[in-house]
C-alpha cells in the first residue's frame, strides 16, 4: 500500500466517524451553508493579482513536521496583503496536521477565495466543505474513479462551490475532463513516489483544455519558476512548503512576490 492508498483508507474510517458526530442536517445549519461563495476561478484570471494560491500546511507525510505552531490568523491575513489570489488550508488532521477549525478561522478573517485541500472521496466532505466557508474543493484524479469524479463535481456545484481537478499524467486528464470542473491543477510531486518536478507541468500544458484555467502545483521555489510556467498557459500557482519551512509564512510570501513583480515588470 502507497501513501495515497494509505491515507485514502484512513480518510474512509475517518468520515464514517464525522457523520456519526456531525449529521448533514447539523452541517446545514452552519451560517456558511447559503453564504455565496467566491470565485477562485475568477480570483486566477484577476490582473492585479499574481496567481498564488497561497497553502498554509503544518507538516507532510514526504517532509514530516514543516511548521506545527503556524498562527492562521496572522499567516492567512498575511497572505492576502502580501498580494496571493487565495488560501489553500490542509484540514486533514493524522498526515498534514490541519483540521476544519483551520478553514473556519481563515474564513472568518478573509473573504478572499479559500480551496479546501483535502482527500474527498465521499459527497459528505463535499457538504462538509461548504459547512466549513470553503470556497473550492480539490478532487484528486488518482483518489477517485471518473464516475466519481464528475458526481462530487456536480454536487460542488449545486451547493455553489467550484472544483480544481488535480492530475499527475495524462491518463489522469483525459478521462476526467468534464464541464463540472472549474480549474484543472497539474501536480509536480507524484503521490505515490513524492518526486517533484516541473517537466510535469510542462508536459501536460498543451493537453489541457483552453477553456480551463490551469494551475501548477508543488515544487515551485523561485519566481523564475513562475514566470516559466506562465510561458506554457499557466495561470495559477499553488505553493505551500516554501512558504511554510520559514518562520513567517506571511512574510516569505511577501518578498516573494515582491521579487515576482520586479522580474515580471523587466521582462
Amino acid at each position: 500500500m502507497n501513501i495515497l492508498e494509505e491515507i485514502i483508507a484512513n480518510k474512509k474510517e475517518e468520515i464514517e466517524q464525522r457523520k456519526e458526530l456531525y449529521p448533514v442536517k447539523l452541517l446545514e445549519k452552519s451560517i456558511h451553508y447559503e453564504a455565496p461563495a467566491v470565485s477562485l476561478k475568477k480570483y486566477l484570471l484577476r490582473e492585479d493579482k499574481c496567481g498564488i494560491i497561497a497553502e498554509i500546511k503544518r507538516k507532510s507525510p514526504s517532509k514530516g513536521l514543516i511548521n506545527p505552531h503556524v498562527s492562521i490568523e496572522r499567516t492567512s491575513i498575511g497572505y492576502m496583503q502580501a498580494g496571493a489570489s487565495a488560501l489553500s488550508i490542509l484540514t486533514d488532521e493524522k498526515y498534514f496536521g490541519g483540521s476544519n477549525d483551520d478553514l473556519k478561522l481563515a474564513r472568518k478573517f478573509n473573504f478572499c477565495p479559500i480551496l479546501r485541500k483535502e482527500f474527498i472521496v465521499d459527497e459528505y466532505q463535499v457538504i462538509e466543505a461548504k459547512s466549513i466557508g470553503a470556497d473550492a474543493i480539490l478532487l484528486i484524479a488518482a483518489a477517485l474513479e471518473p464516475d466519481q469524479i464528475q458526481h462530487l463535481s456536480r454536487q460542488a456545484h449545486q451547493l455553489g462551490l467550484e472544483v480544481l481537478m488535480e492530475v499527475h499524467n495524462e491518463e489522469e486528464l483525459q478521462y476526467n475532463i468534464h464541464d463540472s470542473v472549474d480549474i484543472i491543477g497539474v501536480n509536480n510531486r507524484d503521490l505515490k513516489t513524492f518526486k517533484t518536478d516541473l517537466e510535469t507541468s510542462v508536459s501536460l500544458s498543451e493537453k489541457i483544455p483552453s477553456e480551463y484555467v490551469k494551475i501548477s502545483e508543488s515544487g515551485i521555489n523561485d519566481p523564475e519558476d513562475i514566470i516559466y510556467l506562465k510561458k506554457y498557459g499557466f495561470q495559477g500557482f499553488l505553493m505551500g512548503e516554501h512558504f511554510m519551512k520559514q518562520s513567517r509564512p506571511e512574510k516569505g510570501c511577501a518578498e516573494f512576490i515582491s521579487r515576482l513583480k520586479e522580474k515580471i515588470a523587466g521582462c
